[in-house]
């Protein structure tokens, strides 16, 4: 009995935190436009947006990886 109700309090707490990973995703947003705007001016190469794009995809492979984690899909949950 005391495993469900942990496991209730546990889920309702992450349940604020449901739109923080949305947030982080839109704050590489800026960085992206940067980016795109530095190339098209000649700036910056190619292979400065080829990093920009690599950093947003860690950013949104990171705010996936720590979703799963929250709702309990690691394998040691009981």
């Amino acid at each position: 009995m005391n495993q469900q109700i942990e496991k209730a309090e546990a889920q309702s707490q992450h349940g604020s935190h449901a739109g923080h990973g949305w947030m982080m995703i839109l704050c590489c947003i800026p960085m992206l436009v940067i980016a795109v705007a530095l190339v098209a001016t000649g700036v910056a190469s190619a292979s400065f947006l080829f990093a920009a794009i690599a950093c947003f995809a860690m950013m949104a492979a990171m705010m996936v990886m720590m979703v799963r984690g929250m709702s309990g899909g690691g394998q040691n949950n009981r």
